[in-house]
């Protein structure tokens, strides 16, 4: 008589049904089921996690109605809700310079007030990477009304930072409070950072991959798990104020054509090659940042320098985003997406060097845009067939997925801000995983490791 097999289930935790199947073969075979590891998915790290999703939704409504607040009073009614790059190109000269003067001064001042007066940490990032998970509010708070504040006047940097960081903070607050493990803390804070990225751009699935490709740096699912339950919660509730609609909503539907994917396979490369460029710059600023009284003057003289630049390309303004939509509609000649191409890193450099705070997501979107929009006119003189703004989707899918070293998230973003482009999917693909595995090759750094501030140094032990 063969003897029977034990029932018990290796899975920790252990799943309520104990006994295994007919064939006897475990459900651990597939390895995403092993178990949670050192975070263990409690009942009480669920109710965080919705908790979590609530305070970075509301995080992304107030952060959004102060940074659109901020743009109609800096550039008239309608700046902030509508089209921010037209009510710019509306003003006059002095009111393009005028608005990014008080940036500078606000900026200057706050940054400087916020480093020697309030202390704690509150780099979301660093905090999930080398830290226990833990972020300062008042620190956070501050950094984040300032950020939202230049953001809105101007500053070409994105608005993304802010929701991001203080999700992060809410989820840091809540596992203080609730008593949860170092290793539950990080998880919950990567998810709470990934859920306010997704509600203020309508993107929950693009900010659970986000969580688990970026901020984690695994997608399992012990990982995928809550990083979709919080963004999803965290949109949700974003929904009551922000718009339901995807963030371009005018991108046509373009189709494939094979134009697209010769297109791809030659672009890929280069695209990456020039993500390192962009990341060694904003690493090389970071690290250069002014510190003491320099600090006071430094964004405003590169607010003075922004805003002259601006009076000839207002599309400089802001974070990107009506940049990028006009290469997605393609409308624009070569020469534009060109010049574009090229002055958009240097100034979101110019803006992050001075010492401000801001997100680079939408900047690296509507780089990779601008630049897709003047390669794919180069490339239709050779094989035409295909409209400007396809190859701009593929192009800011590619820029995406090799400046944050997340292939699947850059792709996953792309889809989810138009609505569009699932015909572009297979050119979209091998795209951004070419400029990832480029960029990977040559580099490995994203614009969110490159800006981490140095590790202190440690005074060496004398010899015993």
């Amino acid at each position: 008589m063969t003897a029977r097999r034990p029932s018990e289930r290796l899975r920790r935790p252990q799943p309520l049904l104990r006994r295994r199947i007919r064939s006897g073969r475990g459900a651990t075979e597939q390895p995403n089921v092993t178990g949670d590891e050192d975070v263990p998915l409690t009942l009480r790290f669920w109710l965080v996690i919705v908790l979590t999703g609530v305070g970075a939704g509301l995080f992304g409504v107030l952060l959004m109605m102060l940074l659109f607040t901020v743009s109609d009073l800096g550039f008239g009614p309608g700046a902030g809700w509508g089209n921010f790059q037209d009510a710019v190109i509306r003003a006059s000269a002095w009111g393009r310079v005028v608005p990014l003067l008080i940036a500078g001064v606000i900026g200057g001042l706050g940054w400087f007030v916020l480093c020697r007066y309030v202390p704690g940490r509150s780099d979301v990032d660093d905090a999930i990477w080398t830290g226990d998970g833990s972020l300062s509010f008042s620190r956070s708070a501050g950094t984040s009304v300032l950020s939202e504040i230049v953001v809105g006047l101007g500053a070409s940097l994105g608005r993304e930072a802010a929701p991001k960081l203080m999700g992060g903070v809410c989820a840091s607050l809540l596992a203080r409070w609730s008593g949860l493990s170092v290793p539950q803390r990080r998880l919950l804070v990567a998810c709470g950072a990934g859920a306010g990225l997704a509600c203020v751009y309508n993107v929950p699935l693009g900010g659970a991959l986000f969580t688990a490709e970026v901020l984690v740096g695994t997608v399992r699912l012990p990982v995928i798990l809550p990083a979709v339950g919080c963004s999803s919660v965290a949109t949700l509730v974003a929904w009551l104020y922000l718009p339901t609609q995807q963030t371009y909503p005018s991108v046509p539907d373009y189709g494939f054509h094979p134009a697209q994917l010769g297109w791809a396979v030659l672009a890929g490369p280069l695209i990456g090659v020039i993500a390192v460029g962009f990341v060694r710059m904003v690493g090389w600023v970071s690290h250069f940042r002014p510190s003491g009284w320099p600090a006071l003057v430094a964004p405003l003289a590169a607010f003075t320098v922004l805003a002259g630049i601006g009076l000839r390309y207002p599309q400089l303004y802001g974070n990107g985003k009506d940049m990028a939509e006009q290469a997605f509609l393609g409308t624009g000649p070569m020469l534009l997406f060109a010049t574009l191409f090229v002055l958009k890193p240097l100034v979101t450099c110019l803006c992050l060097g001075s010492g401000v705070s801001g997100g680079l997501f939408t900047p690296t979107l509507s780089i990779g845009a601008v630049l897709g929009a003047f390669l794919g006119s180069a490339w239709s003189l050779l094989w035409p067939g295909t409209p400007v703004g396809a190859y701009a989707i593929i192009g800011a899918a590619a820029m995406m997925g090799a400046g944050m070293q997340a292939p699947l998230a850059g792709l996953a973003l792309m889809l989810e801000l138009s609505h569009r482009g699932f015909g572009l999917t297979v050119p979209m693909a091998f795209a951004t995983v070419m400029a990832t595995a480029i960029a990977r090759w040559i580099d490995g750094y994203s614009i969110y490791s490159a800006r981490l501030a140095p590790q202190p140094v440690q005074p060496r032990r004398p010899p015993s």
